[in-house]
């Protein structure tokens, strides 16, 4: 029988795995924009800690194998800002991506802090732009950072499941 993917908080010893499965997903990121000086490639290990220190940082496991994370942060005004959403490419289209958000999501709200939530992509990243609008993630901004990226800011109230609609919180880990 098969292991099962559990997701649970990052650890300072996920620090290392994190950042290499970070580097390897974000590299279709980079072919995608011709640019392999995006953040998330040149993350160093002590900001990486940094983040895991300061934020909320979850991972995916299979076994003892970190194969999926993501950051989020709630500022002063109540936004989570989520970031650095990875999957372990063999793992992606498994619906992990979904469930690591709305884990993440779960957490900030049932913590009280998050009001909306937050994130950005590539103009390019058609599959994150596809994920994220099937979440309920709406398009607010698109920022023009070079001639080859824009930024497409997305944004979601807590508290609202992948259709929009509003949902418990213990809900919404149950339909991930």
């Amino acid at each position: 029988m098969g292991m099962s993917v559990t997701i649970g908080p990052a650890t300072e010893q996920d620090a290392e795995h994190i950042l290499k499965l970070q580097y390897l997903c974000y590299q279709s990121e980079a072919e995608l924009y011709n640019n392999y000086r995006l953040e998330p490639l040149t993350q160093t290990l002590d900001e990486l800690r940094a983040e895991l220190a300061d934020g909320r940082v979850l991972v995916a496991r299979l076994g003892d194998e970190v194969v999926g994370s993501v950051r989020g942060r709630v500022d002063e005004h109540g936004t989570a800002a989520i970031s650095k959403l990875i999957v372990h490419p063999r793992m992606q289209r498994h619906g992990l991506g979904s469930r690591l958000l709305a884990a993440l999501e779960e957490l900030l709200a049932g913590e009280g802090a998050a009001s909306r939530y937050r994130l950005f992509t590539g103009h390019r990243s058609e599959g994150n732009l596809r994920l994220y609008r099937k979440l309920g993630y709406v398009p607010v901004a698109t920022e023009r950072v070079s001639p080859a990226l824009s930024l497409v800011t997305l944004e979601k109230p807590s508290g609202t499941d992948r259709a929009g609609g509003s949902v418990a919180a213990g809900e919404l880990a149950a339909s991930a």
